[in-house]
């Protein structure tokens, strides 16, 4: 679970920072998207290498889930019979609900996600338009609700990466009662800074901000 991660947030950091080319103008963005598309040519086809990315993605998706899912199984075995007393916490309260319904909603965001901005299927403009025409298309303020629903789901992502992030360095061991404080402070900042940064520019293209 925490390879995998990891390796999306390595995703969701270079995701973001490309999204952010959309403030530099329409150019600039398409400029990007091409450079995705054609990554190592003519040593590697058009688009090869970010299939390729794209694939491995969705493997650290899934696996993330399997984990997820083994992980718990192993420890509902381990405690067949539950506490007589329940205690509230971070872990039982915060964990359970962000973690395991901010997943699911995450998952089912990222398949409206791929239909609007990547494949075309449910955006204004369609696939054959350029990427930077589908992204302000995509959240233009007639599709308040598309934005609505995005601002929802990054903020899930936000709270999921949180507390992941957390359990990594309880994981890694790095977790400890001198650490601890500056260890959550640096979770609660890479999740607020990748919050912000997918937010940044729907919210800009929806209040007129870009266009």
């Amino acid at each position: 679970m925490a390879v995998t991660g990891a390796a999306m947030v390595g995703f969701l950091v270079l995701h973001m920072l490309g999204n952010l080319k959309i403030f530099f103008g329409r150019d600039s963005f398409n400029d990007y998207a091409h450079w995705l598309r054609t990554l190592l040519e003519p040593f590697a086809p058009y688009r090869t290498v970010l299939t390729i990315l794209e694939i491995g993605l969705v493997v650290a998706v899934v696996l993330h889930m399997w984990a997820a899912i083994s992980l718990s199984r192993r420890a509902g075995k381990a405690r067949p019979v539950k506490y007589v007393a329940k205690k509230k916490s971070q872990a039982n309260g915060y964990a359970t609900h962000i973690m395991r319904f901010g997943g699911l909603t995450i998952v089912l965001f990222l398949v409206w996600h791929l239909l609007d901005l990547t494949f075309g299927v449910v955006n204004p403009k369609g696939f054959n338009s350029a990427p930077a025409d589908r992204m302000i298309a995509g959240f233009d303020p007639s599709r308040w609700w598309v934005t609505l629903i995005y601002f929802v789901a990054v903020v899930m992502v936000g709270l999921h990466l949180r507390h992941g992030i957390w359990s990594a360095f309880q994981t890694l061991g790095w977790a400890n009662r001198t650490r601890n404080q500056a260890l959550r402070a640096s979770a609660a900042l890479v999740s607020a800074v990748l919050v912000i940064g997918f937010l940044a520019p729907p919210l800009a293209i929806t209040f007129g901000v870009v266009k």
